[in-house]
C-alpha cells in the first residue's frame, strides 16, 4: 500500500477522524482512502462504492462491495464513539458504566468539582470546566454525542451553541417540552435558525416510559445508538397517547 496513505490513516486516526480504505479485488493496487470530512485520497471511485465507504465508517464495520463490474473491499478505520456530557449529574454517573459496556468513551463536563469527583465517575474523563472554555479543546467531532443534562442555561446554552456549529453525530438536551420551547427562543435570539435548532433531540431520550435515573440514562444511550447506527431514531421516539 501506498506510504502516503499509511501516513493518512495514522493522521486520521489521531484525530480522531473516521476514514475507509477502499481496494479493489481484481487488482490490490488500486486503493482509495474515502475521508468523511471529504478528504479523499486514491484512486477515483464509482458513486455507490464511495457511499457505501462512508455507509461503513458510519456502521464501523468493514464490508465488500460491487459495482461497474467489479468488487471492491472496504475496511474501516473509525475512532471510538464518545459521549460529552455536560453535567456530573446523577443521569450521568447511570450513564458511565452502560456508555462503557458498548464501547463509549465518556467525557464529563462541569465546573462544579464538588460533583465531578473519581468517586461518583470512576473510569470517566474529567475535565472541571466552563464548557465554552473546554469543548474546543475536547474537539466536537463526528464520532461524538453531546448530551446537555444540567437544566441550567449557564452550562446548557454554551454547549449547546458550539455543538450547532460541530458535525457531531447526535446533540442532545435533558429538559421536558416546556423547558426545550424556552431553550429554543434563547438560541433563536442568539441567531440560530430552526433547521439548525432541529438537530437537539429533546426531550432527550426514546419513550420508554423511563422515571428513575438509570432508566433515563438507558433511554438516552438508546436513542444516541441508534443514530450512530440507523442515522436517525425518529421512529422509536414516538411516544404513545396518554390515557
Amino acid at each position: 500500500m501506498d506510504a502516503t496513505l499509511i501516513r493518512r490513516i495514522a493522521e486520521d486516526r489521531a484525530a480522531r477522524r473516521g476514514v475507509a480504505l477502499v481496494t479493489a479485488l481484481d487488482d490490490a493496487a488500486t486503493t482509495a482512502l474515502v475521508a468523511t470530512d471529504g478528504g479523499d485520497m486514491g484512486a477515483a471511485l464509482p458513486a455507490p462504492v464511495r457511499d457505501a465507504a462512508l455507509d461503513a465508517i458510519r456502521q464501523d464495520q468493514a464490508t465488500n462491495v460491487e459495482a461497474e463490474g467489479r468488487r471492491w473491499f472496504v475496511n474501516v478505520f473509525a475512532p471510538r464513539p464518545r459521549l460529552i456530557v455536560i453535567g456530573a449529574v446523577h443521569i450521568a454517573q447511570a450513564l458511565a458504566p452502560m456508555a462503557a459496556a458498548v464501547g463509549y468513551d465518556m467525557v464529563v463536563v462541569d465546573p462544579r468539582g464538588a460533583f465531578l469527583t473519581p468517586d461518583r465517575f470512576p473510569g470517566v474523563t474529567a475535565r472541571i470546566a466552563w464548557p465554552e472554555d473546554v469543548l474546543p479543546e475536547i474537539g466536537l467531532d463526528p464520532a461524538s454525542a453531546l448530551l446537555a443534562l444540567t437544566h441550567d442555561p449557564k452550562l446548557d446554552d454554551p454547549a449547546l451553541t458550539l455543538a450547532l456549529d460541530a458535525p457531531l453525530f447526535y446533540i442532545g438536551a435533558l429538559g421536558s417540552t416546556r423547558t426545550h420551547a424556552k431553550r429554543v427562543a434563547r438560541l433563536e435570539e442568539a441567531g440560530f435558525d430552526a433547521g439548525r435548532i432541529a438537530r437537539i433531540h429533546a426531550p432527550v431520550g426514546l419513550a420508554i416510559g423511563a422515571r428513575t435515573a438509570p432508566e433515563i440514562a438507558l433511554s438516552i444511550l438508546s436513542e444516541v445508538v441508534a443514530v450512530r447506527r440507523l442515522g436517525s431514531a425518529e421512529a422509536l421516539r414516538r411516544r404513545p397517547p396518554k390515557g
